[in-house]
């Protein structure tokens, strides 16, 4: 991940994108939040938050090159609040590889604990920075995709998306 310029003003814009308008916003630590305009996880920008189209400039310019088909890695500052189990269950999220989906309890797995799955899907369905930390590419094992912050339609969209832009294909 890069690193982060000082700033302590939370900074946020918005991006147009296929999906329809996402809000950005970061801090001095990293992009804080990615939130729909539409699904559960709405978001309003706080009153003390500033415009800053500048300030989220490469957030802005790695989503148009994501959507573009361009961009399979992320590489931004990233500063997520949440608990210490949520963190652990975020960083997994970013281990998995553009057009691959896994389950929750294949991650509870990864964590050391197969009885977390239904802990796992919360914290997932908790994840501030949809797309980038990539929650969209959790799904149940029956391999059905699940709810999703931005709705399926939004999910369904972005797992189509890297399957059409992926290098990855299953054996035969």
């Amino acid at each position: 991940m890069a690193t982060a310029t000082p700033m302590s003003t939370i900074y946020y814009d918005y991006l147009s994108t296929p999906i329809g308008r996402l809000l950005l916003a970061m801090d001095g630590q990293g992009l804080r939040h990615v939130h729909f305009e539409t699904g559960r996880s709405q978001l309003e920008p706080g009153e003390d938050w500033e415009r800053g189209a500048g300030a989220l400039h490469e957030a802005r310019a790695q989503l148009k090159a994501y959507f573009a088909g361009k961009l399979v890695q992320f590489d931004l500052p990233l500063a997520p609040h949440g608990t210490e189990f949520q963190q652990r269950v975020w960083l997994e999220l970013v281990r998995i590889p553009y057009g691959e989906t896994t389950s929750y309890g294949e991650i509870a797995r990864r964590l050391g604990d197969v009885k977390a799955t239904r802990a796992v899907g919360a914290a997932n369905g908790q994840n501030p920075l949809p797309i980038i930390v990539p929650c969209h590419r959790v799904i149940g094992n029956g391999f059905w995709p699940l709810g999703f912050g931005g709705g399926l339609p939004t999910k369904r969209f972005l797992l189509d998306h890297e399957q059409k832009h992926s290098t990855f294909t299953l054996a035969p």
